[in-house]
Order: structure tokens, then sequence, then C-alpha cells
């Protein structure tokens, strides 16, 4: 018997970050988008509450041992939700996935595939049929016996090892080893094994240096240490271990992100021998099907698998498991990412593909009657592929799910059943829900920014470009599906690179690299995290925090104190509360689910012991101040010259809503790109320097979006070179020069379409960029003059 239930999510009383004791009423079964400027509350509503609620209420009804990690993780701060069906969040994920992740284990098409090649492969004469298992490199049964499944191998050589052959082994001649008392033991032990570690490297017999680098023996020895003047100590049993063998043990073994770092700085790494890079053991590589073995069909675009597989006659099992196939891999097609290959690393992925990916694989899943909130699907997308975006979210819609998505995108906006318009601005001028209905009805709400921009007549007029004072050549580049292109980039002037998802946009601009001439610097402002822990932030990423604690230890209670700058920082014993290690928050592990941060149970977040937030300026603890909002901060600290130019560097680029001490794991990609723009745009500039930014504008409401181009066109009028990989049209519209890249994504793809000023580009025959530019423009603007 099916139950009735409430038409209506109901929210009541939602105060998750800047949000004003929010009720709202949002229909089922429908798409939703919350739309509102960057930091508005939009994703607080969405995500930390709605979402939240859904997943807390999921514990709870799982297991005992799950309500105890619930109460410290923190139910989202509302009063009441009703109406709540369980919930499924694709968001952009900010962490990083590992590099034996890949566009096959996402969509688990890879265990697909694997089982064709077990059930239906062609094995060689006399070998037994394999496992699926024996098919995956992340397996034991599977994976390379020489590279463990890795695709390559690490090596180690005398020069990497023994950078300077003048000094002795007591000198630090084997730079592989261990630094401090651990290097010490193993000099003492060689000492012991009777070599010299007095002679110059280079003296020492070639057996000798051979054995002391590389042997794979541990001998054991007794060292009687030298007697230190304030210590005696007695003599001990030592294990040699060879510097080859140390560095590969940290490589591999090491939890110290640090250590593995330095370990690696004495390894070269080559494509596996005897896998060839491919990363299985011989026995898979031996069964072909269509011809072809697996690592050569999950090298191939996903298009041409399909259309490989499509072609297959064969076995009643084949065509069972090739239909599976091609089932799956229909979405994800037709999403645009066609182009991809299923070994793809997910780590080459921006977070719009990843996220679309995601989306593909949960339309096979068959789920009815969940929410499915969703973080901006349409970030990276080129306007082309955004229609098929809004065919998949309704058919998401069609199979009995509400689908809530957090966009920007004024085509999706259009697309709505159902809008929530939160604002009316940032931080804590936002926070309140300013429409809930209809898409058409948001056009009275006069404080409303995104009134604006989704019901702005008109468009832009073709403007006076600005004449470019030479250009830079590129190329010609063959790299993923660029093949011997070349382009230039006019300098002096704003240049967008265009495209459909795929085309080569990104591989293009990452070629503009080192010496060019007539550039003074280079700066890549990308959209990696500005850190991977919530010990990294928006203060310590951009300097402004050292100024911060030296303003806080020159006050005079800190002096009285004799607390130095040290004092301030949560990142060192001494001012830091020592229960989380100035972190604020503990992280918990929950079983089969992603691990948490709940706040610290003894300074609840503050990351300080109580004596150091004794110490306040102008009646503020550290822990306060790094929980203002830039745009407060900018008014606390408007007499400190340093600070300010920081803080003003930061409402430039539209980060006023964003709090101190906000951790980076919390940032968006958008966010972290801007605050790199905003760290460049506060450092006094000399000489000419070319910026490259990749999708500026993702994350950003179209009133945002404005502020920044502003930034960006100031640049260009101080001298500077900018150029912008983008998707939004008025950007484009409004730049000097415009290189279009396509005509498709992937094998599609890889040619310069076009190139010139952005009035051109819109008439430019061929180009999937041209129609949706030419509508950025206001009607008739692009007539050919004088008709």
């Amino acid at each position: 018997m099916h139950t009735p239930h409430d038409p209506y999510v109901r929210v009541r009383g939602a105060r998750e970050h800047n949000l004003r004791g929010v009720d709202v009423d949002i229909p089922r079964d429908v798409l939703v988008v919350f739309t509102g400027v960057s930091g508005s509350g939009k994703s607080s509503l969405a995500f930390g509450t709605i979402y939240a609620e859904a997943q807390r209420r999921y514990f709870e009804s799982v297991a005992p041992y799950a309500r105890r990690l619930i109460h410290q993780v923190g139910a989202p701060k509302v009063a009441d939700i009703g109406g709540l069906p369980p919930a499924v969040s694709l968001q952009q994920r900010r962490s990083s996935p590992t590099s034996r992740s890949s566009v096959g284990t996402v969509t688990n098409l890879s265990n697909s595939l694997r089982m064709l090649f077990s059930r239906a492969g062609a094995y060689p004469p006399g070998a037994e049929r394999l496992d699926s298992d024996a098919f995956s490199p992340n397996t034991a049964a599977g994976a390379c016996p020489e590279c463990h499944g890795l695709g390559r191998t690490h090596r180690t050589t005398q020069d990497l090892l023994v950078p300077d052959p003048s000094l002795s082994i007591r000198e630090g001649a084997i730079a592989g080893w261990p630094g401090a008392w651990q290097g010490k033991n193993l000099r003492d032990i060689l000492a012991a094994l009777g070599y010299d570690v007095d002679r110059p490297w280079r003296e020492l017999p070639a057996g000798q240096r051979e054995w002391i680098l590389f042997t794979d023996e541990q001998p054991v020895v007794t060292v009687h240490p030298v007697r230190d003047a304030d210590r005696i100590q007695r003599p001990y049993q030592g294990t040699y271990m060879s510097a080859r063998r140390y560095v590969l043990k940290t490589f591999s073994d090491s939890r110290s992100q640090t250590l593995r770092a330095k370990a690696e700085r004495f390894l070269e790494s080559a494509p596996c021998a005897v896998c060839g890079g491919t990363r299985l053991r011989p026995e898979a590589l031996a069964v072909t099907f269509a011809g072809r073995t697996i690592a050569e069909l999950a090298a191939l675009p996903l298009g041409e698998l399909a259309a490989i597989l499509a072609d297959h006659d064969g076995s009643e099992t084949a065509r069972v498991l090739t239909a599976d196939l091609l089932a799956r891999i229909a979405p994800v097609a037709e999403l645009g990412l066609g182009y991809l290959s299923l070994d793809r690393p997910t780590p080459t992925l921006s977070a719009g593909e990843l996220q679309r990916l995601r989306l593909a694989t949960q339309l096979r899943s068959g789920l009815f009657g969940v929410v499915y909130v969703l973080d901006e699907p349409s970030a990276g997308l080129h306007p082309a592929d955004t229609e098929a975006l809004l065919t998949v979210l309704d058919r998401l819609k069609a199979a009995g799910n509400s689908v809530f998505v957090v966009e920007h995108h004024l085509d999706v906006v259009r697309g709505a059943d159902w809008l929530v318009d939160v604002g009316p601005l940032a931080g804590e001028h936002g926070g309140r829900v300013l429409h809930s209905g209809p898409v058409a009805e948001l056009e009275g709400v006069a404080e409303s920014a995104t009134a604006r921009h989704l019901f702005a007549r008109g468009g832009a007029r073709p403007r006076d470009v600005r004449v470019p004072r030479g250009q830079v050549k590129v190329g010609p580049v063959t790299r993923h599906n660029l093949r011997g292109v070349t382009a230039e980039f006019p300098l002096g002037v704003l240049t967008a690179v265009t495209g459909v998802s795929g085309s080569g946009k990104s591989t293009l601009i990452g070629e503009v690299t080192g010496e060019l001439p007539g550039v003074g610097r280079l700066v890549g402002v990308d959209q990696r995290p500005i850190g991977r822990t919530p010990r990294s932030n928006l203060a310590t990423y951009t300097g402004l925090f050292d100024v911060v604690r030296k303003v806080f230890a020159g006050t005079d209670e800190a002096r009285r104190r004799g607390y130095g700058v040290g004092r301030f920082s949560f990142n060192v014993a001494g001012g830091r509360c020592e229960t989380c290690q100035g972190e604020g928050f503990v992280s918990v592990e929950l079983l089969f689910l992603p691990s948490t941060y709940a706040p610290c149970p003894d300074c609840g977040g503050a990351r300080y012991n109580p004596e150091t937030l004794e110490v306040t300026h102008r009646g503020l603890s550290i822990a306060a101040v790094l929980d203002l909002t830039v745009e407060a901060a900018a008014e606390f600290f408007a007499d400190t010259p340093a600070v300010a130019r920081s803080l003003a560097a930061l409402l430039d680029v539209g980060l006023g809503y964003l709090r101190l001490g906000q951790p980076a794991t919390e940032l968006s990609g958008g966010e972290a790109q801007r605050i790199k723009l905003a760290s460049e745009l506060q450092r006094v500039r000399r000489g000419h320097t070319l910026y490259l930014l990749d999708e500026p504008t993702t994350g950003l409401h179209p009133a945002d979006v404005e502020v920044l181009m502003r930034q960006l066109h100031g640049l260009v009028d101080a001298g500077h070179t900018v150029v912008v990989v983008e998707h939004d049209m008025t950007v484009v519209a409004g730049a000097d020069w415009v290189i279009d890249l396509g005509p498709g994504g992937g094998d599609a793809g890889g040619l310069v379409v076009a190139a010139g000023p952005p009035a051109a580009v819109a008439r430019a025959a061929g180009s999937a960029t041209a129609p949706h530019l030419a509508r950025a423009f206001a009607p008739g603007a692009l007539e050919p003059q004088g008709q």
C-alpha cells in the first residue's frame, strides 16, 4: 500500500551559517533550483540544512553506535524539517581522489568490462578462464607483479642518492638517508661494519659504494657509540639498511606526507618494463575481446568503445554483457563526456566532469523517491552541453525523485519548476529567502540580484576592443587531444579561450609556460584547493595572518605575559588547544563512510587554549578575529595598512562574505581560485605579468561575475595580459580576443576553430560556441555595418 507523502519539504527555523531563522516550503518530485549571490546562504540551505538533516536521520536509523557520532558531528541548526525523503548528495568533491581511481571505477564501467573479458573474452589455447578480479590492476589477482598495479616503477640511482661525491659519509654524502639520530645511527653501523666514513665518497672502492647504497642485506652489528661529553651511551644492536631500501620503504609505507615527498626526490619513475604501463599481469593481457586487450579498450574514448561493442557479434553471454555496458555508457556520452576513456585517472578530471560522471552513474541506479542535492552541475559546461544536462535532470525527476540544484547558470535556472532565491547579499547581509515559487514570479522581487540578471532585456553591444602590443606564439602542441596545434595569444589584452567540454582548452593554456618574449612574469591561477586540511585557511594562505599575529603580540597584555608572535599561531604548541592540536576539529572515523570532522570538545572550535584567548585587541580575541568575515575585518583593521591591503584585495574579487579562519576544506574550487587571485592582486606589481585563469567564474552568481570582471579588466588597463578559459558567454562577449577550440570534445576536438574579436567569432561557421556567443549580444548588434 502506498502511503501518501507530504508534497512539500517544510523547513522551519534554519540557522545554519548565515541563515536567519529561515522558514520555507519546497515542493517534492520537481526540479528546484536554489539561487543567490556567492555566500548568500543557498548552499547552507540545500546542503548544510536539508541534506545534512536527511543524512542525520539516516545515521539515526542505522545503528546505535552511529548515534554517539551524530551527537559529535553536530545536527544542522534547524528547528524542524517535515516531509523529508532520503537524500543523495552529488557535491563537487573538494577532496583529492587517489591515483588508482579512474573514470572506469567512478562509473562502475570497469566492473562490467572485466566481467565481459572474464566470461566472453578470447583466451589463448589451453589457458583457463580468469575471474573478473584478474582483469583489475587494483587486486592482487590482476596487478602486474613488477609495479604492483601502478603502471610505473620507481628506482633510484647513485647520482640521486649522493649528489655531492666530494663529501664523506660523516659529512652527509648520502643525501637519501634520514636526518638526525636515525642518520647518525646508520653511519655508526657502517663504521662498526668496517667502512671508512671519513673518506670522500668518490675515493671509496666501487664495490663498497654499490653495497652501501643498494644492498638488500640487513646485517646486525654491535655499535659502541663515541662518548659524548655530557652523556654515556651504552652499546646497542644496530640493523643496517641501504639507502635504496630506506628510500623505497619510506616512499611506499610512510604515513607522513613530508617524509614521502622527501623520499620521492631520490626516485625517478618510468613506465613499468613488464606490463608496459598497462598495470596488469601477462595472463590478463593475453585475453582479448574484438581483437583487443582490456588495456587497449580502456584507453579508447567511451564513444569509440561503444561503437566497437555495438559492432561485435558474439555469444549470447557476450551480447547480454555488451548490452549492459552500452546502457551504462549512454548517459555518460549524453552528458557530453564521450571523449573520456575508462583508464583516465580521476585526479586529471575537472570538478564539473567528475560530478557529471557521478550523475550519469546515478541515472542507472534506479532509485526513486529520494532527493538528489546537486552542487552546480553546470560547472565547466559549455552552453551547448547544458541542454543535455537539463534532459538528464528531467529524467531523474521523471523516475519519481526530487531534484534540488544549487546553480548560477541562467539556462538551468530558467529550466526549473520552482525557484528558491536566497539573499539579498552575501554573509551577514544575506541568509533570507527572497522568493520560493515559480521562476516567472521572481521578476517582481525588487531586491533580488538574480531577478536583475534573469529578466535582463537586451544584451552586450560590441565594444571597441583593445589593440594588442605584440603576441606570444604557443605550439605546435601535441598533448591529450591536441595534435600539432599552434595558437597566438595577443599581449596587453583580455583573451577568452572557449570550446565545448573536452575540446582541449585547459591543455592549450597549460602549454603557456616558461620564458615568453615580452612577458615579465607568468601567473597561473587554478581551482586546486589552497590546502588539504582545516589548518590551511584564507588568513594563512594570503599571509594576512602573519600581520594579525604581530598586532596581537604587540598588545600590552601580550607583552606583560611575554607572549611572542608564535603564541598566536594555532599550528604550533604554546598557544593552541592541545586536545585538537589547533585544528578546532577532531576527526571522527565512521565505519563504511568518509570520516567527518566534529568540533573539538575542549575549545569548541576556537583552536586556542584559554590563556591565549585572554589577550584581546580592541575587545576581540585572536579566535574572534578569525571568526570575522573579510568585510567585517576590513572595518576592524582599517588603520593597519598591511592587513587592510590584503582584505581590500579579497573584497575586490567578491569574497567579502568568507570568514578569515574558514578552513580550506570548506572552500569551493572557484573560491580557492579567487583567493589565489586576491593574493596576486595585493602584491605591488612591477613589469608585465601574464595571468592565466581556468574558468574563474565557476561558482559565481552573475552579479559576482561583474565584480570579478571589473578586476580582470583593471589588470589589463594597468598594462598586464589576462587569458581566461571561460564558458560564460557574457564574459566572452566582453573580451578583446577569443580563441575557440573544437569543434567537439575528445577526438572530435583539439583544433582552433576560430580566433578573433568576440563579434567576429560569434559569426564563425562550424563553431559550437558561435550561436551561444551571438545570443549574448543585443539583438541586431552583430549586423554588418553600413547596410
